[in-house]
């Protein structure tokens, strides 16, 4: 999805990317709730709404560092989110603090410096604490997805009902900017990045349903690799030695399990 919204970029600002990425995932959500008969019905709106807003936000600079930003840097800063998730599952869930939170919060500082001092020209730094801003707010999303899920919300209905606010509020942005016409060459781009953001949403939350916490968190953070080789092959983009040293301490603190269930 990030290699796509970078090659969207050129063509598309951010807010209409997030509005198409968003629109065309709502669409392919709501066909599934329906074929499985879920309902749209809900009791836990406030959740859903903050879930929905931070998420969209966290996604608006997540695809502005895309673009300004190499793709591997982009995505691990927004990978920080599982940093910003743990004092906040603490501090606003009431979960109990542990020590291998504490080394795993010690990596991902370490891994954030790395990533922001020696790999980011002195233009880019600007973009670098947007890309950082898009984790923090991520990790508020996730945190009210942990929520969701433990007030027993179905996994589909909370991708559905983020897919909406998602839609909803980048139209708003969108209607005080330039909006740009859609070829017919340049549809399947939009539809493609819908459907990568949507299966991955949707294989994700089930991933960490049934599987096993630190074996998913370590798989999923291969996005981190996909997105370095990509950026590598497709816009020729080398990172130095303390990025991948970054981006191994980054992989290194899903050990201690903490991402969301």
């Amino acid at each position: 999805m990030g290699a796509l919204v970078k090659l969207g970029a050129p063509h598309f600002s951010s807010g209409e990317l997030v509005f198409y990425r968003s629109f065309f995932g709502l669409l392919v959500v709501y066909a599934m709730l329906r074929r499985s008969r879920i309902k749209l019905s809900t009791f836990h709106w406030r959740p859903h709404l903050w879930r929905g807003l931070s998420g969209t936000v966290a996604m608006l600079l997540f695809f502005h560092s895309i673009t300004a930003l190499p793709l591997a840097t982009a995505t691990t800063l927004n990978y920080n989110s599982s940093l910003f998730l743990s004092p906040l599952t603490v501090l606003v869930l009431k979960e109990k603090f542990h020590l291998p939170m504490s080394s795993s919060l010690a990596l991902g500082f370490a891994g954030v410096v790395l990533l922001l001092q020696p790999t980011l020209a002195h233009e880019q730094f600007a973009d670098g604490l947007l890309g950082l801003a898009s984790g923090l707010l991520a990790g508020i999303a996730l945190m009210n997805v942990r929520h969701l899920g433990a007030l027993g919300e179905p996994g589909m209905r909370v991708v559905f009902y983020f897919n909406l606010i998602a839609t909803l509020a980048s139209a708003i942005w969108i209607l005080g900017d330039t909006l740009h016409p859609v070829s017919l060459s340049e549809l399947p781009l939009l539809i493609t990045i819908g459907a990568c953001a949507t299966f991955a949403q949707l294989f994700m939350t089930r991933a960490y349903r049934t599987g096993h916490t630190p074996v998913v968190g370590s798989l999923a953070y291969s996005t981190i690799v996909f997105s370095a080789l990509l950026g590598l092959l497709f816009w020729h983009e080398h990172l130095s030695a303390e990025a991948w040293l970054a981006r191994i301490f980054h992989t290194n603190r899903v050990g201690t399990g903490l991402k969301p269930a």
